[in-house]
């Protein structure tokens, strides 16, 4: 067993007044994906042979395209976490919808913000959706990475109990509630699970492909994304407590629906279309 890491959530506080400001890993995790995907992105803009002629905007544009994102990532992910998962309570609290810094958004809304946004812009200023979300594709794990270091950091979406050595020992009575355990309970580190498939592994596979000139057969990458992230979230889910909302004395382990955890549910169809569009890509010529 590991004993969890004496991390802060905040970086630091600043009081001013009566008013207290704290940046916390979550907001650095947030604000560090979107710049560097920003970069990765600007850097495929830059780089023409990668796409097998011109690519599909300049480079100069990525900022006014960040912008959108942000705003597709923030309004989606909480208005997915209130829907898929809260959906009676924020209906009799509505106000705390947008209480955005107490916490709760869910990836699956924020990818379905982030495609709206993106496609709005991309229509906007005649660029091929399709091919920018490619290049969107290869920047989205360096923020599931990000992501998923902050949770574990928050010590929030813990896994399962478990007696292997590389169980930690969250901090919380919530994550101490082991029934059946004598002792301090240590729990699979599922959000270090995610962090290294959805980012890392999901990463370099998209890095291969890459280079390889997936850029040239517009849908592949994205394709790829959607069916990786699905089976990497599908399967990590099996390790994940389920959110506590869906647990019940009847159902311990939360399943939804079909044996699935609400996770499992959302991501069967970005791993359907995913696979569509890895096929689709694969059956026509390259650019």
């Amino acid at each position: 067993m590991i004993a969890f890491p004496d991390i802060s959530p905040e970086i630091f506080t600043i009081r001013l007044g009566g008013i207290e400001l704290a940046l916390r890993w979550y907001a650095l995790a947030y604000l560090a994906g979107l710049v560097l995907g920003a970069l990765a992105i600007w850097r495929l803009m830059k780089s023409d042979h990668l796409w097998g002629d011109a690519a599909p905007m300049p480079a100069n544009r990525v900022e006014d395209l960040l912008t959108w994102v942000i705003a597709g990532v923030v309004i989606g992910g909480r208005l997915g976490f209130v829907l898929f998962y809260q959906p009676g309570y924020y209906l009799s609290h509505p106000f705390e919808i947008v209480k955005v810094w107490q916490g709760g958004m869910s990836f699956h809304g924020g990818f379905l913000g982030t495609v709206i946004a993106a496609w709005w812009w991309a229509r906007r200023n005649g660029v091929d959706p399709l091919r920018l979300a490619d290049a969107m594709a290869i920047a989205a794990p360096i923020g599931l990475f990000f992501g998923r270091l902050a949770n574990f950091v928050n010590a929030e979406l813990w896994g399962r109990p478990t007696d292997m050595p590389w169980g930690v020992i969250f901090p919380g009575a919530a994550a101490q509630d082991c029934p059946g355990v004598v002792g301090p309970c240590a729990r699979h580190p599922s959000q270090l699970y995610e962090a290294g498939l959805e980012g890392l592994v999901l990463g370099l596979v998209l890095l291969v492909l890459l280079r390889r000139g997936a850029l040239r057969r517009p849908g592949l990458l994205l394709g790829v994304f959607l069916a990786g992230y699905a089976a990497a979230r599908i399967f990590v889910e099996f390790f994940r407590v389920a959110d506590v909302q869906f647990i019940t004395p009847d159902n311990p382990l939360g399943r939804v629906a079909l044996g699935m955890s609400m996770g499992q549910l959302l991501s069967l169809p970005m791993l359907a279309l995913g696979l569509w569009l890895v096929v689709r890509a694969l059956n026509r010529p390259p650019r």
